[in-house]
């Protein structure tokens, strides 16, 4: 049972009521939300739970609770901060799309969806532009319909698209079970003694800066990185990087641990950098990335050469300029 009663500014809210059924005897209260309202993540309305926002028989309650049939649920629904997800006219670098999914190839510099910092002129408003119909459809309370990964802002290439709440729930089940290939080009500091190399270091919070991430042993999540040297002048390095897992700046994290950090990279990087004609932003791309389709199943691949930017520093560098397809 759905309402939308008139909160006290005048805006329209949502609530949500139903009774747990004999079926649902036992199980968590997020995992049958979760059931009930896929358009939502499961983190999302665990969020939603903690705040109070959702209750158990008129009771606050947690994620965890297990419900008994007959139990009340109620959600009074956040009201959605609409003027974020105005629709933009941006440029959009479509490689594919299907009635399922987009691939785009992000350029450096774009933010993938919005935040505290950048509440307009993201990925999101383009991809509104671009689809109303499925975007607009797959809008959350997260404000990031159709998102399944991220890139930094300055980190550029390959970003996978869901169309449809059954895409992103596939996509995202594909990134859970590690069944995607992601393959990166950077360029790094230093050079190394060895041709390829893997870096195995659990990454968490940075323990005194809790903005950045550092390699951590206490409450580190695995972190795997196999990387290719595919060229090395004036003491920096162009690698391939192919990660097994997908934590948070894992890349330049693991490369900065390594002390050969990223070019470019601000946060993880050298405190002077060199100067170098095109550097602006850390050497960073997305290259290649191979996912199944969540429909057919089928593994597809697509490549993105780096933008022009990063070729102009490969070039001055001296180092080899990489194109579409890895080797």
């Amino acid at each position: 049972m759905e309402q939308t009663p008139e909160s006290g500014d005048g805006k329209r809210v949502r609530l949500s009521e139903f009774r747990a059924s004999e079926e649902q005897d036992g199980q968590r209260l997020d995992v049958v939300l979760a059931a009930a309202f896929p358009e939502h993540s499961r983190a999302s309305l665990q969020r939603v739970v903690r705040s109070g926002a959702a209750t158990l028989n008129d009771k606050p309650s947690k994620p965890s609770e297990l419900l008994k049939p007959g139990d009340m649920v109620a959600i009074n629904w956040p009201p959605q901060p609409e003027d974020l997800l105005v629709a933009e006219d941006l440029p959009l670098n479509v490689i594919f799309e299907d009635a399922q999914l987009l691939v785009v190839n992000k350029p450096p510099d774009l933010v993938v969806h919005p935040n505290a910092a950048y509440r307009t002129g993201t990925l999101v408003h383009a991809l509104l532009h671009h689809d109303a119909d499925a975007f607009g459809g797959l809008v959350d309370e997260t404000l990031r319909p159709g998102i399944v990964h991220r890139l930094d802002k300055d980190t550029s290439g390959l970003l996978v698209v869901a169309k449809t709440p059954e895409a992103r729930r596939a996509l995202k089940e594909a990134f859970k079970q590690r069944d995607v290939e992601k393959t990166y080009l950077t360029v790094v500091h230093g050079e190394f003694g060895a041709v390829t190399g893997t870096i195995d270091a659990p990454i968490g919070r940075h323990p005194r800066n809790r903005t950045k991430m550092a390699v951590v042993e206490e409450d580190g999540k695995p972190a795997v990185t196999h990387y290719r040297v595919l060229g090395a002048s004036q003491d920096c390095a162009l690698l391939q990087v192919r990660i097994e897992t997908g934590r948070t700046h894992q890349i330049r994290v693991h490369f900065s641990h390594l002390r050969h950090p990223v070019l470019g990279d601000v946060v993880y990087g050298l405190r002077r950098e060199p100067k170098i004609d095109g550097l602006g932003r850390q050497m960073l791309h997305a290259w290649k990335l191979v996912f199944p389709h969540p429909v057919t199943g089928v593994k597809r691949e697509y490549t993105a050469p780096p933008p022009q930017d990063f070729q102009e520093v490969c070039l001055n560098l001296g180092l080899p300029v990489v194109g579409g397809a890895p080797t």
